[in-house]
């Protein structure tokens, strides 16, 4: 496939761009409002210009398109908080809380690539503005879209991800924009409770679908098979890092070595050093619930006893007043299940728990269990205090939040390899 160059707008730690790079396209630009992502996104494609700011600044949007000019495929994700309730029968993209989503277009009509791509939640369909978006990504004709609600566990990400997908094709280049081919595996494999017994598999019944679903079964149980990972195929490797562990690089050849086709995968292109290992500090209260939880579980497999606000005496945390957990705990407590993909993962470092070791995900961790590369780092930018863009919480918090909100790069690449594949045919 001839290279051909790719923007990515709303880019954060540069999920899609990652994607696109491995699929053998150029990054020419990113653009992000968060100074920390785009110390990530310079940091990790030193070959493209990463632009600091607010795309509505018409300073910030000139310099996107300057970096732009050539570019053959527009990539982003607009917030999703961007997208609202139609009401009053405004048109979705002359809402003025849409005006991020509005940039998207703006910069597709400015630049008429030969493709682009927008990704967002699933649930903008439930929001009743899917057929909306479709119309507007037309640009009165201009280009063929088609929209797609795809898992990224069905492309080899050990996590369930569910994203919408729009790919837009020039009507001129005469061809249609592709369709995804996904696995499909997540229609037929789960972990589901019985009558309040623990997380078991679970095979749908209806006729053939036991046959596929413990055809994937055995895909997801083989090491050598990347097409389905699970979270001990993506992270086993990884088990000895401690909570606690403060330093955040370790030598390669401290790693144990690889027992997974995926983790071989992950390790490609690695120097002598993997970052972003740091684990975080664990309270006596959490190491007993996590006592409490079996492998896949949540805090609904714990006992009447480790529902107590404070178990050990030690303060931590808001209280209710309650005396037990509030619901806003529930959340936090859940284990991945080894033989298992991951649900999916939010921005924050307790949102998952090891399935074996009484401890949270290092940011690698998290970064695996998103399908990138080891030869990625997560940074945040050297300033410090709060800059414009800058949400609080600390550089810790930030990385987290950078894995967490990025579309996973095995996803991206499969939405990259079919657009190359199209536009050269």
């Amino acid at each position: 496939m001839t290279r051909t160059g790719i923007v990515d707008l709303f880019s954060g730690a540069g999920g899609l761009s990652e994607g696109f790079r491995q699929a053998g396209f150029d990054t020419l630009a990113g653009s992000d409002i968060d100074p920390d992502a785009c110390a990530t996104y310079a940091l990790n494609f030193p070959e493209a210009a990463a632009i600091l700011g607010d795309i509505r600044e018409p300073s910030v949007r000139g310099q996107v398109l300057d970096s732009a000019r050539g570019a053959r495929v527009v990539v982003g994700g607009p917030p999703c908080q961007a997208f609202s309730q139609v009401r009053n029968h405004v048109r979705v993209i002359e809402d003025p809380r849409n005006s991020l989503y509005r940039e998207f277009v703006s910069v597709v009509t400015t630049l008429l690539p030969d493709a682009f791509v927008m990704e967002n939640v699933p649930g903008l369909e439930q929001m009743g503005v899917k057929e909306q978006v479709l119309e507007d990504l037309t640009l009165e004709g201009e280009y063929c879209v088609q929209a797609q609600v795809v898992d990224a566990a069905d492309f080899g990400v050990p996590q369930a991800r569910k994203r919408i997908v729009f790919i837009g094709f020039r009507r001129s280049l005469k061809r249609q924009p592709p369709l995804l081919e996904a696995s499909g595996a997540t229609r037929f494999l789960g972990l589901v409770r019985r009558n309040g017994s623990l997380p078991i598999w679970y095979e749908p019944e209806g006729q053939g679908e036991d046959d596929a679903a413990r055809s994937w079964f055995k895909r997801l149980s083989d090491p050598e098979d990347v097409a389905l990972v699970s979270a001990e195929q993506a992270i086993g490797d990884l088990a000895h890092l401690k909570a606690g562990m403060r330093a955040d690089e370790l030598g390669v050849s401290d790693l144990p070595p690889p027992v997974s086709a995926y983790q071989r995968l992950m390790r490609e292109g690695l120097a002598d050093v993997i970052t972003n290992v740091s684990v975080p500090r664990i309270n006596a209260d959490t190491v007993l619930r996590l006592g409490g939880i079996p492998e896949g579980g949540n805090h609904r497999d714990l006992p009447d006893e480790l529902r107590n606000r404070y178990l050990t005496g030690e303060r931590w945390g808001p209280d209710a007043g309650t005396g037990k957990l509030s619901r806003r705990h529930y959340y936090a407590y859940r284990r991945l299940h080894p033989a298992f993909w991951s649900w999916t993962l939010n921005t924050k470092a307790d949102s998952v728990y090891h399935y074996h070791a009484a401890r949270a995900l290092s940011v690698r961790e998290f970064a695996r269990l998103q399908s990138f590369p080891d030869r990625f780092t997560f940074a945040t930018d050297p300033r410090r205090g709060q800059l414009p863009g800058r949400i609080d919480g600390g550089a810790a918090h930030s990385r987290y939040r950078q894995v967490g909100n990025a579309v996973p790069p095995r996803l991206a690449a499969a939405i990259a390899s079919a657009i190359g594949n199209a536009l050269a045919a």
